[in-house]
């Protein structure tokens, strides 16, 4: 049996992370027209967030993973 029980990708996120996915999540709101307050932006910061956790620290590269070549 393994002596890890989490991944890395259960760990909390710190602050600077955060700091990180917020931007990313904030350019492509607002390059994509998208309302922050609505579902479509609850699924890009997901997607961003898992991207993140999955290791794609860049935040150009995060951009343009989350929001394709549309920004």
């Amino acid at each position: 049996m393994s002596d890890k029980l989490f991944s890395t990708r259960d760990e909390p996120l710190a602050s600077e992370d955060l700091d990180i996915c917020r931007r990313v999540h904030e350019t492509l709101c607002s390059g994509l027209n998208i309302d922050r307050s609505g579902g479509e932006a609850d699924r890009l910061g997901a997607l961003i967030i898992e991207l993140y956790r999955q290791g794609v620290h860049d935040e150009n590269q995060l951009r343009l993973l989350a929001g394709g070549k549309r920004v």
